[in-house]
């Protein structure tokens, strides 16, 4: 780290001194690494930094390294720091502190409260039954939190495979049927009545347990934005199981997630409108990340029987809509 960077970081937490600690995680292509930084000589212990260098190229796992993939991530910084700048949740949807949020030259240091410190120290990479119901919480309180808010500041339209962001992978597709309906899948999710501010990357490896794995916190805000729940739900039950587990635990998961979500939400919501616009969205959402995949890693593993069942279920009801009488 460099020396003006632990300036600032003194300055900002009003600390004696530090010490830069361990690397939490490499930033996606090369952008930039997450630190753990201890302080003394003020109150707190540690931090986390999240220092982005924009760098010359990047170095994406899959190739990517365009134009557009680079102005993509450099707006998806800018909508992190205006997340942590200007939006707050509440301890049912807990998220870390931002302390300060910077621009150094061409760098940008973001300086959050250290969540292992404030009582989430576990990372998951498998979870229970009760763990995945303490993220669905987590996302359906933030959803009703949010529910009705203008993305002000944020992506327009959240999650950060949104196909308007995406020529390139769309262009990609070998699947032909999909491909040719993707703008009216992308169009049916925006159309929605009941809109929210998504997560935008709502995975498992986005938060962070309490010891007894019943509280969460979550992170990563880059590609938070407007749009329908159901994104950030598909995305997160599709971190978390393959597809046979999708197949019998998903509508139990759904079911709770609905729930949760019914005693967040004001009174004033028609809330049955709600859940029945989401549940009738839930296949076209798992469909639209399936688009994704097909375009940018055409092997992933989460491209499997689960997510093509629903798929053809989606283009079937499309087709049915288009043949219908004017």
């Amino acid at each position: 780290m460099k020396q003006e960077h632990q300036e600032l970081i003194l300055e900002l937490c009003s600390a004696r001194s530090l010490r830069v600690g361990e690397k939490i995680q490499t930033l996606w292509s090369g952008y930039g690494q997450i630190l753990r930084v201890y302080l003394q000589g003020c109150d707190r212990q540690s931090v986390v930094v999240k220092l982005v260098m924009f760098p010359q190229e990047g170095e994406h796992p899959g190739g990517w390294n365009t134009d557009i993939s680079h102005q993509r991530k450099v707006r998806s910084y800018q909508v992190e720091t205006h997340w942590y700048r200007n939006y707050s949740t509440n301890e049912h949807c807990r998220i870390p502190e931002c302390i300060a949020a910077r621009s150094i030259g061409e760098d940008l240091l973001i300086v959050l409260e250290d969540l292992d410190a404030a009582g989430f120290p576990e990372r998951k990479t498998s979870v229970r039954d009760s763990e995945i119901k303490s993220c669905l919480r987590w996302i359906s309180s933030f959803h009703a939190l949010f529910l009705g808010v203008p993305p002000q500041g944020l992506w327009p339209v959240g999650t950060y495979w949104h196909l308007e962001t995406r020529p390139e992978e769309l262009e990609a597709m070998g699947n032909r049927e999909l491909k040719a309906a993707a703008a009216e899948i992308d169009s049916v999710l925006n159309r929605c009545r009941f809109k929210t501010i998504l997560h935008g990357d709502a995975k498992l490896a986005n938060f962070c347990f309490s010891e007894d794995g019943l509280r969460v916190a979550a992170v990563d805000f880059q590609y938070t934005g407007g749009g329908c729940g159901m994104k950030d739900v598909v995305y997160f039950l599709g971190s978390c199981m393959d597809e046979r587990q999708c197949e019998r635990r998903v509508p139990g998961y759904l079911d709770f997630y609905f729930s949760e979500l019914r005693g967040a939400v004001g009174q004033n919501v028609d809330f049955a409108a709600l859940e029945d616009e989401w549940r009738s969205l839930f296949a076209f959402a798992w469909t639209d990340f399936h688009r994704f995949l097909l375009g940018w890693m055409p092997g992933h593993h989460k491209i499997n029987r689960y997510s093509k069942t629903l798929t053809q279920e989606v283009l079937k009801r499309l087709a049915q809509r288009s043949d219908k009488p004017k």
